[in-house]
């Protein structure tokens, strides 16, 4: 790999890790927009809250349970809001409505925020705008009580220096009398100088002063609880997580595409200059066989004169024995040669296929007449398909092929050998050709290097022949495959022959 690569797939995968971050930091950003969210509408529910406690003091300060109950029912909604509760200065629950929370919790101060997996408590919600803790501080905590315990029975002994009805009496509250002073009768007594006019609440006359400190340190609202579902912020952070994880799978798969993408353009740039180079070096190689085809064929005719005078040589009667013998060997290498020399021009020569509908068999049978005085000469017993089968072909390329493949079996089996040709339809447009012996065979790690140029198992062949049934067999398109012939012996099959 070179540089230029290298600084490509890093620049990618920069890209790529530098989106992912991205992604993860706007998903916790939008979570933490969520929980913020989530405490705003909190911020709401306290604002109800208040005016509820607002809405709910009457008598001084005083608050019916019964009625509280029923309005904070009001504000629970299963999954936003889950619950609320209203604490005494203890952090003990005075009332509720929906789910509880743990009024005491470990270490004994309650955090402003609780959050769990379901659900968040909000401690006293006096950051977010309420005004109900300020209305503590001016004023007497609101004190929940039960019908009960807010209208006893009158026939209680009243103590000393009470009103006829519940509350102290005004003269009690160094008030004097005059047109300022606020009327005898049941209720509480509105005190001057209180900072907003808000009625305060004052001590019941059935209570003495220590019960009404334990009453207002047991029921009195200092705090309270609001308990909202978390099932809203698991829904916006559940959907930005697939819809991020989707993103990141597209951008990651768009990342390995252009790194793959790039990889294959620089590939093909490099087969591109590859083809070049071996484009020139086919032209070269083609100039150099057509030079060594015609100097082949040159040679050839200063061979024959060769090869004429040496046979003239050997029939001259005058001539010494000796001499004559080594003119018919003269004779032999020339003949040798020249073999050479043809199979070498026959390998060389393009191989331009001009397809017909040939007639397998009668091709077959013509090549084997041609071949009869050699088997003959070897008493070799040729068994050759009747099946018509009927293919598109080049009939001389066929002929040679087939002539070739036949003298290569006729040349490697003993005399009184077997030899087969197996024609058959081997698919509906298809046929294979099989020509089957009962020689020596081909060894297993020579069987795909007997069809290269010069490699042959017979000492006299010039291992020319199997290259070009090769050549002629790759030109039509089909394929050749040298086999073991069972129990002993070569199978050289022709497959894909088209059917005409």
């Amino acid at each position: 790999m070179n540089r230029r690569n290298l600084l490509i797939f890093a620049a990618l995968l920069t890209a790529w890790v530098v989106l992912m971050g991205w992604l993860v930091a706007e998903h916790f950003r939008v979570k933490e927009a969520a929980r913020a969210g989530l405490i705003y509408r909190a911020r709401y529910v306290s604002t109800a809250l208040g005016i509820v406690l607002r809405s709910q003091r009457h008598f001084g300060g005083v608050i019916t349970k019964e009625r509280l109950e029923a309005a904070l029912a009001d504000l629970v909604h299963p999954g936003e809001v889950e619950g609320v509760a209203l604490l005494n200065e203890a952090g003990e629950v005075v009332v509720s409505a929906g789910v509880l929370v743990d009024p005491q919790p470990k270490g004994g101060v309650r955090p402003a925020e609780s959050w769990g997996d379901q659900s968040v408590a909000v401690m006293n919600l006096v950051a977010l705008g309420t005004n109900v803790t300020s209305d503590l501080e001016r004023t007497n905590p609101p004190i929940v009580l039960s019908r009960q315990d807010m209208f006893p029975p009158f026939d209680i002994e009243r103590p000393p220096g009470t009103n006829s009805d519940f509350g102290p009496s005004p003269r009690s509250t160094n008030d004097t009398d005059g047109p300022g002073a606020p009327p005898p009768g049941r209720g509480w007594g509105r005190r001057r100088g209180s900072p907003d006019g808000r009625p305060r609440f004052s001590r019941p006359f059935w209570m003495s002063e220590e019960e009404f400190k334990s009453v207002l340190q047991k029921q009195g609202v200092h705090s309270f609880v609001v308990v909202m579902s978390t099932a809203p912020l698991r829904a916006v952070a559940r959907q930005d997580f697939w819809l991020r994880s989707i993103i990141g799978l597209f951008a990651s798969v768009s990342v390995i595409g252009l790194g793959v993408a790039w990889r294959n353009q620089a590939k093909s740039s490099d087969l591109q200059i590859r083809l070049v180079r071996a484009s020139e070096v086919t032209t070269h190689l083609k100039e150099m066989n057509l030079a060594a085809a015609g100097l082949a064929h040159e040679t050839r005719n200063p061979l024959n004169i060769i090869r004429g005078l040496a046979q003239m040589i050997s029939k001259q009667e005058e001539a010494p024995p000796e001499v004559r013998k080594k003119s018919r060997e003269i004779v032999d290498e020339a003949d040798r040669v020249t073999a050479q020399l043809n199979e070498f021009i026959n390998y060389s020569r393009p191989r331009e296929v001009r397809r017909t509908p040939l007639a397998l068999g009668q091709v077959v049978g013509e090549v084997v007449r041609a071949l009869n005085c050699d088997l003959e000469e070897k008493n070799i017993r040729l068994q050759v398909a009747k099946e018509a089968v009927t293919i598109e072909a080049d009939e001389q390329l066929l002929r040679q092929a087939l002539f070739n493949l036949l003298l290569n079996a006729i040349q490697a089996v003993e005399p009184a050998g077997e030899i087969e040709v197996f024609l058959q339809k081997s698919a509906p447009t298809e046929a294979t050709l099989e020509i089957r012996d009962n020689g020596p065979g081909v060894p297993p790690e020579r069987r795909k290097e007997i069809f290269k140029p010069y490699v042959t198992t017979n000492q006299k062949g010039t291992g020319l022949g199997l290259a070009v049934v090769q050549q002629i067999v790759l030109a039509h398109g089909w394929e050749i495959e040298c086999l073991p012939n069972e129990p002993r012996g070569a199978v050289f099959r022709m497959s894909h022959l088209k059917l005409a």
